[in-house]
């Protein structure tokens, strides 16, 4: 079997990924998403370039999608009709296009998750900074700002003072950028990270943080091995489910009263501390799982 890995550079887990494939008698190439180009008539398996020069997906039997770089709205808009082309004439992409679209968008995650009956933090999505400034008294006067396409805790900021506050959002809103604004849910200083595959859990961590509110492991969280109970392990399956995610990490958190949030759904799942933590060869599994669908 051969695999296009979409990456844009030749990182722990594009190797990881290589060893396994290699380990299981399969090959791979990498094929930098912003180099991706088609050629309008060539069905549905438009030529890609790599590093050895241009393949056409005909080719490949797989795609593992690990990355999504930044870019125009044109750029990625393209990427992702790219990877809905190959979708429709049959290619296995993990994760799909669909589910990419829905995770990278927090707003509309957040919508899937809820409307999948899932408890979600108490959530505003808005435009204006006037808006966002009354969320954040609706909301208590604690709350988290996110980017609404981002990762690994990067760009969260709590904030607890209204000055910060309107000088936020003021700043947000002249970047024409959305306003993402959760109250902030009280927790131990842990959450659970479940790394969900083709409909069960290959693995779970707890991530420990290390002083600060965010348990992201890139924020400097440890993980540690944690079994999922029956229920928890329930909320991780729904909410992959939700989003239509082959593999995900679904990240739980643990609410003052003992309610557990289902924060998040990552379509592009790192497993970098969590593999190590638990003794799951993840990258094995995942190309395990093209190979037996492809």
């Amino acid at each position: 079997m051969r695999i296009a890995i979409l990456s844009g550079s030749d990182g722990w887990h594009v190797r990881d990924l290589f060893r396994a494939v290699s380990d299981l008698g399969h090959s791979a190439s990498v094929v930098d998403f912003r180099r991706v180009k088609a050629n309008v008539g060539t069905a549905c398996f438009p030529p890609l370039r790599n590093e050895e020069g241009e393949s056409d997906l005909n080719t490949f039997d797989a795609v593992i999608v690990r990355t999504m770089p930044s870019g125009s709205l044109e750029q990625v808009v393209f990427r992702m009709d790219i990877l809905h082309a190959l979708a429709s004439g049959g290619m296995r992409i993990l994760n799909p296009p669909r589910a990419l679209e829905v995770c990278v968008d927090k707003y509309l995650a957040l919508e899937r998750l809820q409307g999948a009956g899932l408890l979600v933090p108490e959530t505003v999505v808005c435009q204006r900074a006037d808006d966002a400034l009354e969320a954040y008294e609706k909301l208590g006067g604690d709350v988290v700002v996110k980017p609404i396409f981002g990762s690994e805790g990067r760009g969260m900021m709590r904030i607890t003072d209204p000055e910060l506050a309107w000088r936020t959002f003021r700043a947000i809103e002249r970047t024409q950028a959305v306003l993402y604004v959760q109250r902030f849910v009280r927790h131990p200083g842990w959450d659970l990270r479940a790394f969900v595959l083709n409909g069960r859990v290959l693995a779970s961590v707890r991530r420990v943080s290390s002083g600060d509110w965010r348990t992201n492991v890139a924020q400097g969280a440890c993980a540690e091995l944690f079994n999922l109970s029956s229920a928890q392990e329930e909320l991780a399956l729904r909410a992959s489910a939700a989003v239509g995610t082959i593999a995900a990490g679904v990240d739980l958190l643990p609410g003052p009263n003992g309610e557990m949030y289902v924060i998040e759904v990552n379509a592009v799942p790192g497993w970098r501390a969590l593999a190590p933590a638990t003794g799951v060869d993840v990258a094995r599994a995942i190309v395990s799982a093209c190979a037996e669908a492809a």
